[in-house]
Order: C-alpha cells, then structure tokens, then sequence
C-alpha cells in the first residue's frame, strides 16, 4: 500500500469540479445524440437528386409503392452512406482519443502508429501494380481488392512497429511514436514513388483514395466494416479506466493495479483495427481523430469514460456534416471529404493551439 500525503488526497473542490464534469458529459451526451439524429435525417433528406424524403415517408404511411428512383436513391445510396459515415466517424475519432491517452499527447493521432500510412501504401500499390496481379484473383475479389490491400497494409505496419517498440515482452511507447513517425516518412517515400509511376486514370483513383471519399459506400461496406468497427469501440470502453490512471505514469498505473502492457497492446490492436479498416472503406481523412477529442476535453475534462463514447457521437456527426457539405457543395459533382475536414479541422486545431499557448503564458 501507498500512503497518501494530506496534499495528495483529493479536496471537496476537485470533488466538486469533477461530480460537474461528469454532468456536463451527461448534458452532452444526450446533446450529441439529438444532433447525430438530426444529421442523419438532414443527410437522408438532401442530396443531388431531388429524391424527396418527406415525398417518400408520405407514400410508405398512405400505402403506396415508393418508385425505383427513390428505392434506388435512399435505400441503396443515401443510407449505406450514412451508417458507414457513422462508422468511419467513430472509429477515427475514438482512436484519436486512445491514442492520446496511450501517448500521453495531446498531438497524438491514429497515423502516429503507422496505420495510415501502412493502408494508405497498401491501397496505392494495389491501385499501380493491380495489372500486374492474375486475372482470376481480380475477378475473385473484383472491387475489394484496393480495400484490401489497405487493410493489409495498415495491419502489416502495426506489426512492424510493434515489433520494433517491444523488447523483453514490454512495449516502450517513446520508441513507438519516433518509429512511427519513421515508418510513416518510408511509406509516404514508397507511395510517391507509385505516385510517380501511375497512368492519368490511377492517378485520379489515387486522388481520391488519398483525399477520402465515400463515393462507394455500400450495404456489403457497411456490414464488412461494422462489426470490426464496433467492436473496437465497445473494447475501449475496457480500458478507459486504465488510460485515466495512465494519465499519472505507468509506475503509479501499476501501483493503481492497471495491468500497464496488456493494455497497451490492447490499446494499439484497437485502434489498428478500428483505423485500419476506416481506411480501407474510405481512404485517407484527417483532423477528425485529433480535433474531436480536443474539443470534448475543453468541454468535459480528461475522464476516458466519458470521453470515449462522446467521441465517437462527435465524430460520427462531425463527419456526417462534412459529408453532406463535400457532395453538396458542388452538386452534381463530388467534393473529396477529406479536403472538407481539413478546411473544417485545421482553424479549429489552430485556435485550440493558441488557446493551450495563452494559457501557458498567462
């Protein structure tokens, strides 16, 4: 046992802040929910066909036949789209959160282990040298080859890292976060370098992959991505509490009774797999996994147990929102999504700096 000094144990003020912490996570909870609500019925409604929502909910309530457009429309493009929004959405923002707390930075985001960069070498050497595969393994997976190769790809450079970071069964987080930032620079080398050899058709399928877009959200997308997604957020609820106490050092997590490397290996399996398939769904969209945990830790305070599940409300509906501006904006053309959550995530991630500057100033 460790004794605690008159100094260390807690005050009722920091009681206090935190009982209104936990409030505020609450108000907020049920605030984000009603605001995921409304962006899904705002994304199902607009679009650049004209399929009206209301026009349709009309005809299923009197009884009649909704037309192919509007089956076509809204069933089969509109809300594949969204859950797989929703999905992405999540998963990049939750990572975001682990990966912050398992850094202890505030900088940290799901690229820092290599799984965006991994994926995105994964997708573009599928895209470049796909010609050079047999006929019958193209015609075998057809369109799911890309995604594939970035799932692949994302999973192949974890490993590589982890393997890299873990000496004597324990993973030293500093050398994972210089070997990431290493790994990412190689993979980024590779990928200009296919870059540089692609014909004018790869190299706007490699835009877009690169940009993000969720052009080809389908049901077989969402059901391949959703369960994979979900359960590597439902997983990180489990070691919420560790990264809280994580928070005070590995020692005093250990001391806490926190089994430090197993969740560390948890942590980044987690969001390797969550940002991994992300990536192979959609290509490459950034800021979302660091600004939306920034945002909620001004808001709400530190505490993972909040901070998780509101994450992924945050950025589900943070990239729903984007979503709509990107195939919106310029209607009936498509804006990458990625481009959108840079103009968006950029000045906030900027203000958010100053802010944490003034701070430390003052």
């Amino acid at each position: 046992m460790v004794a605690l000094s008159e100094t260390e144990l807690p005050s009722p003020t920091q009681d206090i802040k935190q009982l209104d912490r936990r409030i505020i996570a609450r108000r907020l909870s049920v605030i984000l929910m009603a605001l995921l609500a409304l962006a899904v019925v705002v994304n199902l409604a607009l679009g650049a066909s004209g399929t009206s929502l209301w026009g349709a909910l009309g005809k299923l309530i009197s009884g009649a036949e909704l037309t192919t457009m509007e089956r076509v429309v809204l069933w089969d493009i509109r809300l594949p789209r969204i859950i797989l929004c929703i999905l992405v959405g999540a998963a990049l923002a939750v990572s975001g959160a682990v990966m912050q707390g398992l850094f202890r930075n505030p900088l940290a985001d799901p690229g820092l282990v290599g799984v965006g960069a991994g994926a995105g070498l994964g997708a573009i050497t599928s895209i470049v040298l796909g010609s050079l595969l047999p006929v019958g393994f193209q015609s075998l997976f057809g369109h799911y080859v890309t995604p594939a190769a970035a799932f692949v790809g994302g999973w192949g450079s974890t490993l590589i890292l982890y393997r890299i970071s873990t000496r004597g069964g324990r993973t030293s987080v500093a050398t994972m976060l210089l070997a990431g930032i290493a790994l990412g620079s190689l993979a980024g080398a590779v990928s200009g370098i296919l870059v540089y050899m692609a014909d004018d058709n790869q190299l706007r399928d490699l835009t877009f992959w690169q940009m993000g877009s969720l052009a080809g959200a389908t049901w077989e997308k969402s059901m391949i991505a959703g369960p994979v997604i979900l359960l590597a957020i439902a997983g990180s609820t489990w070691f919420a509490h560790g990264l809280n106490c994580l928070a005070l050092g590995e020692a005093a997590a250990a001391h806490m009774g926190i089994p430090v490397q197993r969740m560390k290996n948890a942590a980044i399996f987690s969001v390797a797999a969550a940002t991994g398939v992300a990536v192979a769904a959609t290509g490459g969209i950034g800021f979302v996994g660091i600004v939306v945990p920034h945002v909620l830790r001004l808001a709400t305070g530190p505490d993972h147990g909040t901070l998780l599940p509101n994450a992924a409300l945050l950025g589900a509906t943070l990239l729903l929102g984007a979503d709509l501006i990107s195939r919106t904006i310029i209607a009936p053309a498509e804006l990458p999504i990625g481009i959108v959550t840079a103009v968006l995530g950029a000045p906030v991630f900027l203000w958010i700096l100053l802010k944490r500057r003034g701070m430390v100033d003052q």
